[in-house]
């Protein structure tokens, strides 16, 4: 079953100090399909490389080209659907690359959702389901 991944975990699932790396990696590594909208990909590259080092932006790297995760683009079908979504939430915010990731979720049918932003991702309603299935789920030590 694909899963869509959002940043929060797969920089959580690099860095072994961040709270959330041992559930992130278990999640990561329980899915097959993962899939990486491209805007997410460059949000976690330049945090890996910026934050822990070129090494870790190479790894993640290396994670696309062994097959580990695979890359979605933006269409450009999908850019009507960001600009409702940053508009219809502008509150929360809910920016460009968040946006994109539930567009992307809408546009091939997926309701599950890896991120650790459940305070922006529960509440944005998703046009093909009510709500997406966001994981890993809340712990007490994270529910806020």
């Amino acid at each position: 079953m694909t899963l869509v991944v959002d940043a929060g975990p797969l920089i959580a699932g690099a860095v072994p100090r961040e709270p959330e790396h041992a559930r992130c990696v278990a999640l990561l590594q329980a899915n097959t399909e993962l899939v990486v909208p491209s805007f997410v990909v460059c949000e976690v590259a330049y945090m890996l490389e910026r934050h822990v080092g070129p090494h870790a932006g190479r790894a993640f790297a290396d994670s696309f080209r062994k097959g580990h995760l695979v890359v979605e683009p933006v269409e450009p079908s999908d850019w009507e659907r960001v600009c409702e979504l940053v508009d219809r939430y502008a509150d929360l915010p809910l920016g460009i690359v968040d946006a994109s990731v539930v567009a992307t979720c809408e546009r091939l049918g997926v309701t599950r959702l890896a991120t650790l932003d459940h305070r922006h991702f529960g509440v944005v309603r998703p046009r093909h389901c009510e709500a997406l299935e966001l994981l890993p789920s809340i712990s007490s030590s994270n529910a806020a």
